[in-house]
């Protein structure tokens, strides 16, 4: 039975600053799901604040665990999403011209969203174990390479372009934060530009489409680009103070197209213009800063690795969406954290927060080691 006291004494560690900026963050969601219905709760509105709920209690419920049992079980959590993952290719979902999805019974979830919590974990658990000096040493890198390429690959098969450029993206800011040299990544840069003719050739075509969209938008503005043409006009209307709440033309008007996921931070734009566009990357950015300060706070390795890996996962998330919506790059489906209609992604982003608090309610923990006897966790005296 679990200890009471300990769990109480737990939550009382909890920082509920951080926690206070993701309810505001996930509030201005349900807004803005409740605009993109045109201002009724169903469809979005009430499944998007139900699915907060249940989250948030999830992560309380990871935040308390001990981080001694991540520890040891974050191959194995790696392992068990993996096995989910694989088993998309013949029993998942078919959605939107892909197969990403799996149904649960009452729940369908998108596993290749679990997969980045399950990379984190076991890249911290890996680089943990070794030593620095291990690290910078090209030998060492070969576990790391494997756990990263093969959600990868099955990824890839869905076809999921930008989940496996996510997953890779994670990879490397794990590598870096664990001390790989500078000049590895350079030379795995510099291999990719040289690649980059054959990997587009090896695009299926619609890929191919966006990526030639993005390069130029305008060739065909009422079918590949109709997407990054209509965000731009939106943002563009919305001016520095914007139209108003449930006021957005191009949103209302039926012009976005996605504008409750992968376009919402475009609606917002258009409603509360520059000044609430700015508003909200400030909130992301707070929750950022708290998440590289927990992780500098950590007195282990492993809580270090985590804090700041899945705050390199957060940033990919908002950098992706609002760069995508602007057309700094091409469209790749990545949902804004906690504001985007999507249960799977908002279960992950709220486990990865949930380990961001875990590692600050234990941040005096320190000397996470396995041995012969068992696994030993001393605090520092």
């Amino acid at each position: 039975m679990p200890d009471l006291f300990d769990i109480g004494r737990k939550a009382l560690r909890i920082n509920w600053g951080l926690v206070l900026l993701i309810c505001v963050t996930a509030a201005i969601g349900v807004g803005m799901q409740y605009s993109a219905a045109d201002g009724a709760w169903d469809p979005w509105a009430r499944r998007h604040l139900a699915r907060f709920g249940i989250v948030l209690v999830v992560l309380f419920a990871v935040a308390v665990v001990d981080l001694r049992i991540w520890l040891r079980h974050a191959y194995t959590i790696y392992g068990l999403f993996l096995v989910i993952l694989a088993s998309v290719e013949f029993a998942g979902l078919v959605g939107m011209g892909a197969r990403r999805w799996i149904d649960f019974g009452p729940v369908t979830l998108q596993p290749s969203e679990l997969m980045k919590i399950g990379l984190v974990l076991a890249l911290a658990r890996y680089f943990h174990d070794i030593s620095f000096d291990k690290v910078r040493l090209l030998p060492y890198l070969i576990v790391p390479l494997a756990l990263v390429a093969a959600p990868c690959v099955l990824v890839l098969r869905q076809p999921d372009l930008g989940t496996a450029l996510f997953l890779i993206l994670i990879g490397g800011a794990m590598c870096f934060l664990a001390g790989v040299r500078l000049w590895i990544f350079g030379s795995v840069i510099a291999a990719a530009a040289l690649a980059m003719p054959l990997v587009f050739r090896m695009l299926r075509p619609y890929q191919q489409e966006r990526i030639l969209t993005f390069l130029n938008p305008e060739s065909d503005p009422h079918d590949a680009g109709y997407h990054i043409q209509q965000s731009k006009i939106a943002f563009g209307s919305g001016g520095v103070t914007g139209k108003g709440f449930l006021n957005g033309s191009q949103s209302h008007l039926d012009f976005l197209p996605e504008r409750h996921t992968d376009f919402i931070f475009t609606m917002l734009a258009e409603e509360f213009g520059l000044a609430g566009s700015l508003a909200l990357l400030f909130l992301y950015v707070l929750i950022l800063v708290y998440g590289l300060a927990i992780g500098l706070r950590s007195r282990n390795h492993f809580g270090s690795l985590i804090a700041a890996g899945v705050t390199s996962m957060l940033f990919c998330y908002v950098f992706i969406n609002v760069a995508m919506v602007l057309g700094l790059i091409p469209v790749v489906g990545v949902p804004l954290p906690l504001v985007s209609h999507g249960g799977t992604a908002m279960l992950a982003v709220m486990i990865g927060l949930g380990l961001i608090v875990c590692v600050n309610v234990h941040h005096d923990l320190t000397d996470l080691r396995t041995d012969a006897q068992g696994w030993q966790l001393r605090r520092r005296e």
